[in-house]
């Protein structure tokens, strides 16, 4: 059966019907909580800005259902990807702010105190919803209980021009990292080189570092904690990110977020990594009609290790202890969990955002355009940032203070050799692990 976006949204719209598949998902059932909102209570959703306006769209509709049913009124405000960690961060110290908020990775594991216990919504939820991926409930769990819900993966892939990679060369995208180098060499040559974010990305330059470091058999940390960043492993990888740097456009390493979807829709690069926005942004915009015919996906190639390794970025959906109304923040989370209400976002979001229960991973999102193929396993694939040790308090300020992102941008830039950079990201993270 072939499915369009139209189509996806306009079964959204109408409920659960439009999609058979995930029309038969139960509701949460008599095992789930019951919340009854507090007398005039009204809440306020601080989120990250999205990419992807469908997603926007259907979680303002959602919102607006909930309204309509229960009288409480729900404020959604936004912020930049990369405000989203320290307004967090001010919330939770200060005890005020925002009710419920969208957090990034293992953020939440830096104030769990602070957050409200939801592990029993969580489990009817994921109950209900055929069970979370592991990586998913990972950033929302400590100590064995569900200190937020897991919202989304928003997968990381590889958009490239495919008529640039052809005329480059290549008749099929390489799939490991020693043909990768020689297809960014030949882009460069062509006069339409690669280019990835070094920057302070959130998402972008996370999953870009975190990759080169793993596929190289690289790891912050062992399976007890111990800082194991100092390896030949990591030192293979940073000089392999110095040859893949000599072939980007110049000022990738001050690149956040947003400006490697503004290089390659401006055609300055032909290659890069993005979420599936970069493509819609394209697909969207009748200028660019040529160029979006010409996008194509795929997953990150593999590296000396063998197999697939790839970060993605999370988001968790947290409740902070400090809400006036806490039974409304959790009716609020629950309804917008409920079969009709998730398929609706998963849809609106035309595979951005991949869902963390495993009844969503057939979902028809991501048959509906070939595009989408890449992204469909995210959530099912996700390596969490903390590899190869527990999530925690240490894993999350490594994550917070940029330590991998910075090594790499050091060692490719020239700032440091390699060998210092890595030297100094070793003594960077053991002030998280308190060696």
């Amino acid at each position: 059966m072939s499915v369009t976006r139209r189509d996806l949204l306009a079964g959204a719209a109408a409920g659960a019907a439009g999609l058979p598949l995930l029309g038969s998902l139960p509701a949460l059932g008599q095992a789930a909580p019951t919340f009854t909102p507090e007398k005039g209570a009204s809440l306020r959703l601080l989120r990250w800005s999205p990419f992807v306006k469908g997603d926007e769209d259907a979680w303002i509709a959602n919102t607006k259902k909930f309204t309509d049913k229960t009288g409480v009124e729900v404020k959604i405000d936004k912020e930049s990807w990369e405000d989203i960690r320290p307004k967090a961060a001010v919330a939770a110290n200060m005890g005020a702010g925002p009710d419920i908020m969208w957090v990034w990775f293992d953020d939440a594991h830096q104030y769990p105190d602070k957050l409200m216990d939801m592990t029993g919504l969580a489990n009817a939820i994921g109950a209900a919803g055929g069970g979370w991926y592991a990586g998913n409930q990972g950033y929302a769990t400590r100590d064995g209980k569900f200190i937020g819900l897991p919202l989304a993966t928003i997968g990381n892939a590889i958009c490239y021009r495919d008529t640039h990679m052809k005329a480059a060369g290549f008749s099929e995208f390489p799939k490991d990292t020693k043909g990768f180098l020689e297809l960014c060499k030949a882009l460069k040559a062509k006069g339409t080189p690669a280019g990835f974010a070094h920057g302070k990305a959130v998402g972008d330059g996370n999953n870009y570092v975190h990759w080169l470091l793993w596929s190289h058999g690289g790891k912050t940390v062992d399976e007890s904690g111990k800082v194991a960043i100092s390896s030949p492993e990591t030192l293979a990888a940073l000089n392999y990110a110095k040859a893949l740097y000599d072939t980007f456009i110049p000022g990738t390493e001050s690149w956040l977020d947003i400006n490697n979807n503004r290089a390659f829709l401006a055609g300055q690069v032909s290659l890069t990594a993005n979420g599936v926005s970069l493509y819609y942004a394209a697909k969207n915009d009748p200028k660019l009609a040529d160029m979006a015919a010409d996008i194509r996906t795929t997953n990150l190639p593999i590296g000396p290790v063998g197999q697939s390794v790839e970060l993605h970025q999370t988001t968790t959906a947290v409740i902070f202890k400090h809400t006036k109304f806490p039974q409304a923040a959790q009716a609020y989370l629950q309804f917008m969990y409920e079969p009709d209400q998730m398929n609706a976002w998963i849809a609106g979001s035309s595979a951005y955002c991949c869902a963390p229960l495993k009844a969503y991973e057939k979902h028809p999102i991501w048959s509906s355009d070939p595009n989408h193929v890449a992204y469909s396993k995210a959530s099912a694939t996700l390596r969490p940032n903390g590899y190869a040790g527990p999530l925690g308090y240490a894993s999350a300020g490594v994550m917070a203070d940029y330590v991998l992102v910075d090594m790499f941008a050091e060692a490719v830039t020239g700032a440091q050799k390699p060998e210092d950079a890595m030297k100094r990201a070793e003594a960077r993270i053991n002030r998280y692990y308190r060696v």
